[in-house]
């Protein structure tokens, strides 16, 4: 059911790559609700993605970009000031890669060549957006910037190597940026930490499987699916959070809140020796 909560506005999403993608549930959920963009990836993406089809499925354009090239950046954002006839009224940062992950370099042997990257790809890349949209004068008057977050920027979470770092350091970026742009142009900057989430790359992270059920089990609500997160995500660019900003805002079903539940503690039990033998 639509509520037509963008109606009207004009936006950028950075990072669709297929059907599994949570860009791609935003980007059909803000057709839905009646907005207009542009879509951007890597020119690799887009050779071994879906987008194409999700821009015919919209009527969008993609613009080819590496979100790491501030020259990349500043065509995206042109471009799409052009297409959309002017500023625009949201932007989706949904983007993230850790080539120590890929490699399975573990955190206590990380190559900083690819750690690097990875900052620069997974959250570098979000203040080079910033800027280059700032100095362009590219986002309207009360618009919303979001970027893709998780726990393991506040909590250590097995497997997840560099990202976190990255996630750290992303949040960081929106909570700066997030000031000056309010500031300024009264433009709100902020995060979503979603549950993990079986998209393309999310895929990759070490104990993935294991890790979807103990927060399952963890989590009062459940997991929030990708299609959960991009209503969030419409919600974040709707005129109805106008004041909310410099925000991580927690979208995990409850399980960053969480200590211990019932469902969680019942299957760790399972695994213990009785109680006579527990010293």
């Amino acid at each position: 059911m639509a509520y037509n909560l963008l109606k009207g506005k004009k936006g950028i999403i950075f990072g669709a790559l297929d059907n599994k993608s949570i860009a791609w549930k935003v980007a059909e959920k803000a057709q839905e609700e009646g907005a207009v963009f542009t879509l951007s990836n890597t020119p690799t993406a887009l050779r071994f993605g879906q987008i194409d089809e999700l821009a015919e499925k919209c009527n969008a354009e993609i613009i080819p970009a590496d979100a790491t090239n501030v020259a990349d950046l500043t065509n995206v954002f042109e471009r799409s000031m052009e297409v959309l006839s002017g500023q625009v009224d949201f932007v989706l940062h949904s983007i993230g890669m850790s080539l120590n992950v890929r490699k399975k370099r573990v955190y206590n042997d990380l190559d900083y060549n690819f750690l690097n990257k990875t900052l620069d790809i997974s959250s570098i890349s979000f203040h080079k957006m910033l800027q280059v949209a700032h100095k362009l004068n590219a986002i309207n008057e009360w618009g919303s910037v979001v970027a893709l977050s998780y726990i393991a920027a506040q909590r250590t979470l097995y497997g997840y190597n560099d990202m976190a770092d990255a996630k750290a350091l992303l949040e960081s970026i929106a909570r700066s940026f997030g000031y000056i742009y309010g500031r300024e142009h009264k433009i709100r900057v902020n995060t979503i930490s979603q549950s993990p989430t079986y998209t393309t790359a999310g895929s990759g992270v070490k104990g993935m499987n294991a890790l979807m059920d103990f927060t399952e089990r963890m989590s009062p609500l459940g997991n929030a699916d990708a299609d959960e997160c991009a209503n969030y995500c419409i919600v974040m660019f709707s005129d109805l959070t106008k004041k909310v900003t410099m925000q991580n805002l927690f979208h995990d079903g409850g399980f960053s809140n969480m200590g211990m539940s019932l469902r969680a503690m019942k299957m760790y039990n399972r695994g213990l020796p009785d109680s006579d033998e527990i010293e």
